[in-house]
């Protein structure tokens, strides 16, 4: 029997009449999307559940450890953001960006039209009042890692608190040691928040935590790596590494390295979810917050199986460990600092490691073609689609650029130029 919700949404301050528009149409979408899929793992059954109640599971977890433990919730929207800090000084963190058309109209109120969806889905889920995770948050933390998330932040200060981490353009040895002393300032905005002292204790136990979490994932994509079976399809992956961004990290390992346990049988026994020969598709480019599962579903009902994702929403969430050698909070912080700008978002200049990263993923999944998805308005990533489109010619990969935003208006269109791509592989 279903649960209802009401009376908590009521209490977050929430616009029940809106939101209950949002919450009719999510079932029947999502239903389309994955329930329609045949031959799941078993273990998405978890995953299913928590979207069956998205906006209840979770944030009724959130607000009892508020009411009962004292505890601060923490919403970031960026990968850079580092979780460990968070925990080490007791708090909670929770992903929040926007990934869904709904929110987008509400969004536009504050900034202009010509501006990423996920940036205005998120402002737009906050000012709208209709996302339970952007009521319950005490604080929000944001990073300088987009022009228009850096203005967007400074309308959401207007409204709740914000802080803002000064992220580095370059990758210099002076610049990973800017982004530990950053760490080290949010450290010590996270025990103003918390009343929680970061030790070298607790900040191991938070590294290591986090570090298992990471392996978790890690598995699920390594039985992706499998060149003759696709154990799992694109669509499941994507939804198991959204709710990642705030699940609870102990339980999302626990229940990742469940499903890798099934995916590694899997792989052994040949159970594939996409018939033998079917080609097999990176999708590159910018993240595909929850529920954003557009681009993984065009292409796997166009005859390819999405095996990897180059994108926040993808490896870039999960590789590399943070080494856990560090004794004192300034080697942890230097150590924090070396693995979270070890991430090749298209931020940066010079960025030769996002290009590394295509060729490297394409070999490592045996990809067939690479399609690199871009959302409307991103010119960092849609001005690197020219470097990433080169180096994938010189290295024989058949390469698809794509611009594409939260609205459906464009699905016809995409599904020509997809299908056209996939069937030029054979």
């Amino acid at each position: 029997m279903a649960v209802d919700r009401h009376p908590m949404w009521e209490e977050l301050g929430m616009d029940l009449e809106n939101h209950d528009v949002l919450c009719s149409v999510l079932p029947t979408a999502f239903g389309d999307t994955y329930l329609s899929q045949e031959n799941r793992p078993e273990g998405m059954a978890f995953w299913d559940m928590v979207v069956a109640d998205v906006h209840g599971i979770r944030p009724e977890e959130l607000i009892r450890a508020q009411k009962e433990e004292g505890k601060k919730v923490v919403g970031t929207f960026c990968v850079y953001v580092p979780d460990e800090v968070v925990i080490a000084a007791g708090g909670i963190v929770t992903g929040l960006c926007g990934g869904s058309q709904f929110w987008v109209p509400d969004g536009e109120k504050y900034l202009p039209k010509d501006t990423c969806p996920l940036v205005k889905a998120s402002i737009g889920a906050r000012f709208g009042k209709t996302c339970p995770f952007f009521r319950i948050a005490d604080l929000f933390v944001g990073e300088t890692t987009c022009d228009a998330k850096k203005k967007a932040y400074e309308i959401l200060a207007e409204d709740a608190p914000v802080y803002v981490m000064d992220m580095p353009q370059m990758k210099r040895p002076q610049d990973v040691q800017k982004w530990a002393n950053e760490i080290a300032l949010f450290a010590e905005r996270m025990e103003e928040l918390t009343g929680t002292k970061v030790t070298p204790e607790n900040l191991a136990a938070a590294i290591k935590l986090i570090n298992e979490k990471r392996a978790a994932l890690a598995r699920v994509y390594d039985a992706r790596k499998n060149a003759s079976n696709v154990p799992i399809s694109g669509k499941d992956a994507l939804l198991m590494m959204q709710i990642a961004f705030f699940d609870d990290p102990a339980r999302c390992a626990t229940m990742c390295n469940k499903l890798a346990d099934e995916l590694e049988q899997r792989n052994a026994d040949g159970v594939s979810v996409f018939p033998a020969g079917t080609k097999r598709i990176m999708i590159a480019g910018t993240p595909m917050a929850i529920p954003n599962w557009k681009m993984h579903h065009l292409i796997e009902t166009c005859g390819g199986a999405v095996v990897v994702e180059e994108a926040c929403t993808g490896t870039r969430y999960f590789e590399n460990q943070v080494d856990e050698t560090g004794e004192t909070l300034e080697e942890m912080y230097l150590n924090l600092a070396k693995r979270y700008m070890g991430i090749n978002c298209a931020c940066f200049t010079p960025n030769e490691g996002r290009v590394e990263d295509v060729l490297r993923l394409a070999k490592e999944y045996n990809v067939d073609g690479v399609i690199d998805v871009n959302l409307k308005f991103c010119n960092l990533y849609n001005t690197e689609k020219r470097g990433i489109a080169a180096a994938c010619e010189q290295a024989g990969i058949p390469y698809l650029g794509l611009e594409t935003d939260y609205d459906d208006a464009d699905a016809g269109q995409l599904r020509t130029r997809i299908e056209a791509f996939i069937e030029m592989l054979d």
